[in-house]
Formats: C-alpha cells, structure tokens, sequence
C-alpha cells in the first residue's frame, strides 16, 4: 500500500482486480521461467523469456496508475494516468500472445490471463466514467 493514500482506494473493484493480474502474471511468469530459463541446444537463450518479465512488470504498474488516477485533482493529468492504464493493459495483452507462442507448459494459463484483463478493461470503462 501506498503511504497516505485513502484505504477506500483498495476497496474498488478495478483496483482488486488489478492486484488479481498482478498475482496471476507473476505466477505466470515464474512457471514459465522454468520451462524458458534452460539455454536452447546452440546456446541462445529463449527471446520469450523477456515477454514473461514484461507482463510482470506492466501489471505491477496497473494498481499505482488506479490510485494516482483517483487522487490527481487537475483532468489533463487524471488523463494521463487512465492513457498510461490502456496502455499498459494493451501491452499485457500483446504480450500474452507473443508468449504463447512460446515452447512451456506454462502458456496454457495466459488465456485465463486475457480473460482477466478483458474484465479489467469493462471495470476500467465503467470507472473512468466515475472520475
């Protein structure tokens, strides 16, 4: 939790859900990390392991955007985190295809992934309505 932010903020329904992607991206992430670590037979490494970081680190930037888009008074800059918000859920999504193309068990749980985030993305509409 953020130091000094209202404890409201936590309760609403976009922010748990994106707590949920964060954990399931994670979790994601570490399975397949597993499978993608090991070197392939020339040497190189797997380029999809770069694709599970990214959807680590996009999701942990969804809740921080909810917040500082709850708590900014001026709209250009409530704008400008809801911009930063659909972009990051675009780019997690994106990426969730690109690693599943990927050679791991672990490729079967990124459906389960979008299907997260196409509710995200209704609860975002709805809440940007509510700003």
């Amino acid at each position: 939790m953020l130091s000094n932010t209202p404890t409201h903020l936590y309760d609403l329904p976009i922010y748990k859900k994106a707590m949920e992607i964060f954990a399931l991206s994670q979790n994601i992430s570490v399975y397949l990390n597993h499978d993608l670590s090991s070197l392939k037979e020339d040497g190189s490494e797997d380029t999809n392991i770069y694709f599970s970081g990214d959807i680590v680190q996009q999701s942990v930037s969804l809740a921080p955007e909810i917040v500082n888009a709850e708590l900014e008074r001026y709209s250009d800059r409530k704008h400008k985190h809801i911009a930063s918000l659909k972009r990051l859920t675009n780019l997690l999504y994106r990426n969730s295809y690109r690693l599943e193309k990927s050679h791991s068990n672990g490729k079967d749980f990124l459906p389960i992934l979008r299907s997260e985030l196409r509710k995200f993305k209704k609860l975002q509409r709805s809440w940007m309505l509510s700003l």
